[in-house]
This record gives C-alpha cells, structure tokens and sequence, in this order.
C-alpha cells in the first residue's frame, strides 16, 4: 500500500475548523452478562489482536487514542485503517491533541484524504517550544470494531509497548470483549464521536447506583464505568471505594501513577486493617520521576497498616488494573492520581469474571514476586509528616481548583475535525 511521505511539519502547525466543547454524556452503563474476556498483556499480545480485528472489520472501526507515534506500531495502525477506509469501512479516529502532538501532517493527511473521520482533541502549538495543553486530555484507550468486539484498556499506539524497545519498553494490559457489553461499549464510542449512538430512553438514561457488594456466581459480567467533566466526576473513583470496603480476602493494585486523595487511600488502609490482604504494585523504575516521588509520600501512610507495596523494577509500569477477591477485575485507562481522578477523559471495565481474576491474578503475582522491590516501614522516606502533608495539599488544590492548572479562564477542551481540504472542511461535534 502506498503511503504518503511525512513531512516535518507536525499537528502545532495543522489549520483544522473549531467546533464547540465537547458534550458530556449523562448516561450509566449497567452489568451486562455472557461476555468473552480475555486480558492482553502488553504490546506483544494487544497489537496482533487490535490489528487483525481491523483488518477484518466489515462496516466500523471506532478509536479513541492518548498517544500514536510514528513508528512502526504507529505506521502499522495507519496502514491498517487507510486500507479499511479505502475498502468502505466507516473508521473514526479520535486523537488526544497532545499526545499525539507530535505526528506529522503528512501521516494526518494520508488518514484523511483515505477516508478516515479524524477528530483531534484539544489542539494547541507550542508556546515556546513548550506544549500548553497539558490538562484535561482524552486519555482513553478504546477501539471497538463492527460493533462486536472491543478493546479497552492503558495501551497507546506506539513502539514503547513493545519488549524490543528495550529498557523503557512499558509493561501494561488491556482487554478483548465480545458479548453483550460491547454494545454498551460501542454505544458509549459512538457518543463521543460525535454520533448518533442507539435509543437511550428515560429509563435507561437513569443513574444505575448498582451496588459493587452484590457479587454473584455468573461469571462473564462487564460493566463500563467512565469518568467526565460532567455528572460523572466520581464515577471510577467511587467504584474503587465501594470494593475496597466490601473486599473479604485479598486486594491487588497495579497502577503507573499512584497518588490517590484521602478518602481512597483511607479504604485501602481500612481494608488491610482489618485482615485483608492489600498488595499495591507501583513504579519502581518511572518514565517520570514526579510519579514515583508523589507515590512514595503515601508509604508511610500505608505500610504502617499492613499494605504491602512493591516497586517494580525492571522496566516502567504503565498498567492500570486492579483485583478483589476471586471474581472481581478491572483494567482500563485510568490511573490513580489527580489527572485521572480529577481532570482526564478515562474509561474502565468491570469484570466480575473467576477466571478472568485468576489469570490476571497470577499475571500480577508473577510480576509482584519475580521483579519488585518490596518495601517496608524502614525503608519509607523520611520527613513523613512534611510529604503527607504537602501531598495533601497538592491533591486537593488540583482536584477542587482544576482550571487554575490550566490557562485563567478555564481552559476548555474542543474536538476538531482534521481535513486534507481546508475547502472540504466541515464542523462537528460532540
């Protein structure tokens, strides 16, 4: 397939007609059962997968990315949905505007004139060699393929989720469904392209506080949970609360960026005091050090409880999953700290799936006992009171204040419509 060179020119200097703030959606997803999930893990497992989907897609593929670089993860994507454009199949794709920065006009451009509805999310140029648009991103990992099967999970398209990247290759997961919760999935992903999604009437569009607690045998349950700058602030958070309290035997927490407020730290204290097993694994080696220094101001905190932390060591941790007992799962985009809690678009899965939590179990175990470091009381850092302290503060002023993070008056993101035509250029939005 012939593939229009790349220019040096990149999305800061991209002319694409604005559209209006993107909507929030007002809608809760419920449990859906008879679902097929199976956990991918890292690129060497999601990519294939990802990729022959698309190559098999008969009528839609649907995306929404954080980062695509172009390398050869990034080229293949591109080859794969131009050619699925050029043969009639319906692709949009959404791409957060600052992680995928730094992509050429001419790859945007051989996405678009192939066909592909291509949305960019909040771009903005460099102010001085710097990129302004760090708050609120899209920071979603969703790709669901003909309305029967999905992938959701922390995966970027790019080469850093491969082994062959070499020391700094990620260590991450996601997940393959089909069944019954892929509709929720697909509707949810047509909703904040800009489309259309299926009927929702009042009583489906209602609040479906189901309550975490109400575990049952059937394994094969799904439910999508996302978090907005709408009605659902809390949503993923709340859900991490509620099974911490109802948790009997055992908690796992694997998760890139660890620095949650008070309220989701204190359940994970209450949990291991009063007999559960509580394992966090967080980064030991970070792509950025801020994420490992804000960790380690909860140690103290959490250790003297009885949790158990271990850093992993051998390579960056991207990964964002979590485990409860022995039926209960979750993987998806959403870290645990004030960009993820507060600010970012995010989306997770549900799982209430034995052998799903079994396998992810032993994923994590694995992980946990072969190439982490332990941590104990004795090895806290020291001055406690002074890093909870500030730790708190720091939270709390970028969870209650987030436009202050950003340019005064609040920033606020948009969706845009990348043309190769400025004289096809047409407005839509979300």
């Amino acid at each position: 397939m012939s593939i229009p060179s790349m220019d040096k020119t990149t999305l800061d200097s991209v002319s694409v007609p604005p559209v209006r703030e993107p909507a929030a959606v007002d809608v809760e997803y419920g449990w859906q059962g008879n679902n097929r999930v199976e956990l991918l893990e890292n690129g060497e497992e999601y990519f294939p997968r990802v990729f022959e989907a698309m190559r098999q897609a008969k009528t839609e593929i649907l995306l929404e990315t954080f980062i695509v670089f172009e390398d050869k993860v990034g080229n293949e994507l591109q080859e794969v949905l131009v050619d699925a454009a050029r043969r009639g199949v319906r692709v949009t794709a959404s791409l957060d505007g600052f992680g995928c920065g730094e992509l050429s006009t001419g790859y945007l451009t051989a996405l678009s004139e192939a066909g592909v509805h291509l949305q960019i999310f909040d771009p903005a140029p460099k102010r001085l060699g710097v990129r302004t648009n760090w708050f609120r991103r899209l920071h979603r990992k969703i790709v669901v393929v003909d309305g029967t099967i999905a992938f959701i999970g922390g995966i970027n398209f790019s080469g850093d989720h491969l082994l062959d990247f070499g020391p700094e290759a990620k260590q991450d997961y996601s997940v393959e469904i089909q069944g019954p919760a892929v509709a929720d999935i697909h509707h949810f992903a047509l909703l904040q392209s800009g489309r259309p999604g299926r009927a929702k009437y009042w009583w489906q569009r209602r609040r479906q506080r189901r309550s975490e607690l109400a575990f049952t045998d059937h394994d094969g349950q799904v439910r999508l949970v996302y978090r907005d700058n709408g009605d659902h602030r809390t949503d993923i958070e709340e859900v991490y609360r509620q099974v911490l309290r109802s948790a009997q035997r055992r908690v796992v927490i694997a998760n890139a960026y660890f620095f949650p407020g008070y309220r989701l730290l204190r359940e994970i204290r209450n949990a291991a005091r009063r007999g559960v097993e509580v394992k966090l694994i967080l980064q030991g080696q970070p792509d950025m050090l801020v994420a490992k220094l804000a960790a380690r101001m909860t140690y103290d905190y959490l250790l003297k409880s009885g949790v158990q932390i271990h850093e992993y060591c051998q390579r960056p941790l991207h990964g964002k999953v979590a485990l409860v007992d022995e039926d209960w799962s979750t993987v998806g985009s959403s870290n645990l700290d004030p960009l993820s809690l507060s600010m970012n678009l995010e989306a997770n899965v549900l799982i209430r799936d034995r052998t799903f939590n079994r396998q992810l179990f032993e994923r994590l175990e694995d992980l946990s006992n072969n190439h982490c470091k332990a941590m104990s009381v004795e090895k806290s850092p020291r001055g406690r009171i002074w890093h909870m302290t500030v730790g708190f503060l720091v939270f709390h002023f970028l969870r209650h204040f987030p436009a202050w993070a950003g340019w005064l008056p609040a920033h606020k993101p948009r969706l845009k419509l990348f043309t190769h035509s400025t004289g096809s250029d047409r407005h839509e939005q979300r």
